[in-house]
């Protein structure tokens, strides 16, 4: 299973991040591609240089074992390196300098091969051991892996959260959370280290392969990354099923206003105009009928009804955001027996009772009369107020 996660992101690594390099020069700042790109590769290339397959595609020979462990933490520590460049990148301008922390990386890279020789760990089936003489070097080794990669990582998850959170909705800032998910799968899959730390200061050894909490982390990162960084690539081809999605759960679920509406005044019904426009089309028209089921009953809405429905649902705990959808629930609920009642409480041209502010948007009037719906069919306050109108008006149940 740790064999198959590996592959899969060696391949999402290589084939999403080189995607990503051929769109250099084109919409895309050069430098900002390639540390990104830099990034996602030495992590495939990481994971890649300690794969079984690679140790068969070598003939099992001694010195690829023993230059695999060493590779494979020097192309993380190189991702990491192209990770803070990126963040400098972000918060400076693709023009920035990489600076001190570049300097830091190489340093890193050099004392980690130093410690490593003084190890001299030897790799033996699917364990790395350490002689008692190399231990306290390879514990250094493992430790400077860490307190190097955990840092930086955070400070690039920190970078792509604010970016998220200031991004419009839409592609973008779903982009920029899948990255930031990722990098959060790889300050854990470097913290993953502490455990080789573990095992380093009691047996001096470690695993020579990822385990499958290792794998699957790693996986995730590369997985995360790579969607994100390519979203605008693929993003547009779920854009149709998401919007045919959301627009089928809102016809749907106000169903039960528009059926209540359509009973009582039958002429809102459009013609059906079968093939037409689609899922999205007919919540168009579901909303366009409610509304005018609404103007059809203006004359049976109370005028005085809102204020006392408002306070009522204040005190039954009603929560502050569905006290408005409760009272235009109530309120609707109250007209349909006036109706029934034939008992009108304003002339045919009043207006009708003032709704919530809603932007003038059709998933977006969708979405608030789903709330009105929700009201409708499960709130206490409507169904009080629907029996004590139809007492009043003398209206059987």
């Amino acid at each position: 299973m740790s064999e198959t996660l590996a592959y899969l992101a060696c391949v999402l690594g290589f084939a999403g991040f080189s995607a990503k390099l051929l769109e250099a020069g084109h919409d895309q700042p050069v430098k900002r591609l390639w540390y990104l790109s830099g990034f996602g590769i030495c992590i495939a290339l990481g994971i890649t240089v300690g794969t079984e397959a690679m140790d068969t595609l070598t003939g099992h020979t001694q010195w690829y074992a023993q230059f695999a462990t060493f590779a494979g933490d020097a192309f993380k520590i190189g991702a990491i390196g192209f990770a803070v460049a990126f963040a400098r990148s972000m918060r400076l301008g693709d023009g920035a300098k990489l600076g001190w922390h570049a300097v830091v990386t190489w340093l890193v890279l050099l004392v980690e091969a130093v410690l490593f020789v003084l190890a001299s760990p030897d790799r033996s089936g699917d364990v790395t051991v350490a002689a008692p003489a190399g231990r306290p070097y390879y514990f250094l080794y493992e430790l400077m892996f860490v307190v190097y990669g955990v840092p930086s990582l955070i400070l690039l998850a920190s970078v792509f959260a604010r970016f998220a959170v200031r991004a419009r909705g839409g592609p973008l800032r779903l982009g920029l959370w899948l990255i930031f998910g990722g990098v959060a799968a790889a300050v854990a899959w470097t913290l993953w280290d502490l455990d080789d730390l573990r095992q380093v200061a009691q047996i001096g050894q470690v695993d020579a392969t990822d385990d499958l909490p290792s794998a699957a982390l790693g996986a995730s990162c590369v997985v995360l990354v790579v969607a994100g960084a390519t979203l605008s690539a693929w993003g547009p081809s779920l854009a149709a099923p998401v919007r045919w999605l959301r627009a089928y759960r809102g016809y749907r679920r106000i169903e039960p206003l528009w059926t209540v509406l359509r009973d009582a005044v039958p002429g809102i019904a459009l013609d059906p105009a079968r093939g037409l426009g689609g899922v999205e089309f007919a919540l168009y028209r579901r909303v366009i009928e409610i509304r005018d089921g609404h103007l059809a009953l203006r004359p049976y809405f109370d005028p005085d009804l809102p204020s006392r429905v408002e306070a009522l649902a204040r005190r039954a705990g009603v929560p502050a955001g569905d006290v408005v959808a409760t009272t235009e629930a109530a309120a609707l609920a109250a007209a349909l027996v006036a109706s029934e009642a034939g008992h009108r409480y304003q002339p045919d041209d009043a207006d009708g009772p003032a709704g919530e502010p809603v932007d003038a948007d059709v998933l977006a009037e969708a979405a608030w009369l789903v709330r009105v719906a929700r009201a409708w069919r499960h709130s206490a306050v409507v169904r009080q107020i629907r029996g004590e109108t139809q007492r009043e008006l003398g209206v059987s149940a």
